[in-house]
């Protein structure tokens, strides 16, 4: 049976992630790329759709584990009266192919420990041929996949189709290594890698990026902790950033809300450059930058909410109806129906990033700037109209007043960038149109009623977006309508946290997406707030938001999407990019930094 969300610690090499429990198990992993047909799915059903375990006889979860350092490379600690062991999971930075490594330590005494693979390619559905290649490595092959296991000295194995079981037993001192690696099965296996020498690259690796990290305020270790799960996220061959390491985890517990986050959302690319930026990654934010750019080059009629790592634009939805789902949650999706749906919203995101970059120092390529005048072409034509929204609505479209604001944002942005893209003829046409913008929402998405701005035109729906309001410039935090709706979101809170959006009157929460029942408090919302708050005179309110969020992180430091504060567990999609953008982003709004960080040389570093 799968854990909690929160039981699950995050390892990866910037190609792909696994999801390891507390109970040592790694219930999630696609191979070889992050949107890769999952070969461990155990977390979607149970052990007979994919997992590895490995820890001591007797199936409990550790004592304690962490991260070392300020790595991804994971240290779970077992303890019994017989002696303790200590797993040390990790995989390196990609070369060839990806590895999984779990090196076994023996810390004191005796223990015994027992292990089971089970590959199961295809999201859980293909069970593979596995064979003994010589004493200590099975191979498992089916199709197109192939993976392979080595096992250190001292290792009983026994190998059928539906399982290979793995039997050890360390002493103080004493290591044992178990690695397991992917190829295709047309290839020749990969070699058998060093471990120490592995290990040690590994934590080099991290080492060397953390130490890039430009911020000397509270709250350190969740900051660069939330930096390292988001470079965990990158697809390091292109720069994109994927919205989670998982699919189909459910925002609620039996529900149908259960998406494909392993795609990357062009709505994200604001908040991650920021993000990066603030922080001192300025190869990073390049990355994502030229990510951005080959994306959504071409016609910006064609431009889609989001894309796979590589760019790719079909990403099909389809229902895995052989799993059944985390805790009973269906149907369980891979692909994003979303990719097809028109989000007025996503121009003003793209625009926004441009801006924010060239604000950075970015070089803009000049092709860029035609694709900016085309993309605010398009939105002329199509600003009039209803869109699906940053929620992504499986209901009706709407006039969504964040939309409307994001295609202001698009406006104002453009007249900013003007004289620097050389584009001045087009610069009163876009005043005119950021104008118009602006007098229609604060008309027509403002409800005296509610003393709040709205989720639609016509609506008296509060929605969590509209605290975005200040930090976008739409109008200044000391505007009495900001303050008010500030004030207004209080109605989003339950139990201290904010979710995303909600009726007044009817109690038909969710009627917007047509969507059943109700979800948890969405995490970013609550960080958006604790912005709101500061950024309105606020400091201590949004403190303490602030600081609730980090309460609600698992032990080893990471968000899902979701908190349901009743039941007190995380839900949805798992580890979640935007949660820990909004927690970078909230602790610089919040604190600020002191601008400079200990080079690799150890010397001092000038902020970019």
């Amino acid at each position: 049976m799968a854990g909690r969300i929160e039981d699950y610690a995050l390892i990866g090499d910037l190609e792909t992630a696994a999801l390891i429990g507390t109970d040592g198990a790694v219930d999630w992993w696609c191979a070889p790329r992050f949107d890769s047909p999952a070969c461990f799915a155990a977390i979607l059903g149970d052990e007979s759709h994919g997992k590895w375990s490995l820890a001591p006889v007797g199936n409990r979860p550790c004592n304690r584990r962490s991260y070392r350092g300020d790595s991804l490379v994971l240290e779970s600690v077992w303890e019994s009266v017989s002696g303790a062991v200590r797993i040390i999971d990790f995989m390196p930075p990609r070369e060839r192919a990806p590895q999984i490594i779990r090196l076994v330590e023996g810390v004191s005494g005796r223990v015994d420990l027992h292990g089971e693979l089970r590959m199961r390619f295809n999201n859980g559905s293909v069970v593979p041929w596995s064979r003994s290649l010589d004493r200590r490595t099975v191979a498992t092959v089916a199709g197109p996949d192939a993976a392979y296991l080595r096992c250190g000295p001292g290792t009983e194995i026994s190998v059928t189709d539906e399982c290979t079981s793995l039997d050890v037993s360390v002493t103080a001192g004493q290591r044992v290594s178990f690695v397991l690696g992917w190829s295709p099965s047309h290839s020749a296996p990969p070699p058998a890698p060093d471990v120490a020498g592995e290990l040690a690259r590994t934590l080099a690796f991290w080492d060397e990026w953390t130490s890039q990290f430009q911020y000397e305020g509270p709250f350190r270790e969740a900051v660069i902790r939330s930096l390292v799960t988001l470079k965990a996220l990158t697809y390091e061959p292109t720069g994109g950033v994927i919205a989670a390491a998982t699919a189909s985890l459910p925002e609620r517990i039996g529900g149908e809300r259960n998406w494909d986050y392993r795609f990357c959302w062009l709505r994200d690319s604001t908040f991650t450059l920021s993000c990066l930026l603030r922080s001192g990654y300025r190869r990073e934010a390049l990355a994502w930058k030229d990510w951005l750019v080959r994306a959504v080059a071409g016609d910006p009629a064609d431009l889609q909410p989001l894309y796979g790592v590589a760019g790719q634009r079909n990403l099909p939805e389809v229902r895995a109806d052989w799993l059944p789902g985390y805790e009973g949650s269906r149907p369980v999706r891979f692909g994003n129906a979303a990719v097809d749906q028109f989000q007025l919203d996503i121009y003003g995101e793209v625009l926004n990033t441009i801006y924010s970059a060239v604000r950075a120092g970015v070089a803009i390529d000049p092709h860029l700037w035609s694709l900016m005048a085309s993309l605010l072409e398009y939105v002329e034509k199509r600003r009039k109209e209803p869109d699906e929204g940053i929620w992504e609505v499986r209901g009706p479209r709407r006039h969504f007043v964040h939309s409307k604001i994001m295609a202001w944002v698009a406006a104002d942005r453009a007249v900013r960038l003007a004289r620097v893209a050389g584009l001045r003829t087009s610069v009163q046409r876009w005043q005119a149109m950021r104008r118009e913008l602006r007098d229609e929402v604060c008309a027509r998405g403002w409800s005296d009623e509610q003393q709040s701005f709205v989720q639609y035109y016509g609506a008296r729906r509060i929605d969590a977006t509209a605290l975005l309001i200040p930090r976008l410039g739409f109008l200044p935090p000391s505007d009495p309508r900001v303050l008010s709706t500030v004030e207004a979101m209080g109605r989003l809170d339950d139990r201290g946290f904010l979710r995303r959006y909600a009726d007044v009157g009817n109690g038909e929460v969710h009627e917007v997406d047509g969507l059943d029942g109700a979800e948890g408090a969405f995490l970013a919302c609550t960080f958006w707030y604790a912005d709101a708050l500061a950024m309105t005179g606020r400091p201590t309110d949004a403190r303490t938001a602030f600081e609730r969020v980090l309460d609600v992180r698992n032990d080893v430091g990471l968000l899902a999407e979701e908190w349901d504060p009743h039941a007190g567990r995380q839900l949805g999609n798992t580890p979640q990019a935007l949660s820990h953008v909004a927690l970078v982003n909230t602790a610089f709004t919040l604190f600020g930094t002191r601008r400079h960080a200990r080079s690799p040389a150890g010397r001092a570093a000038a902020h970019p």
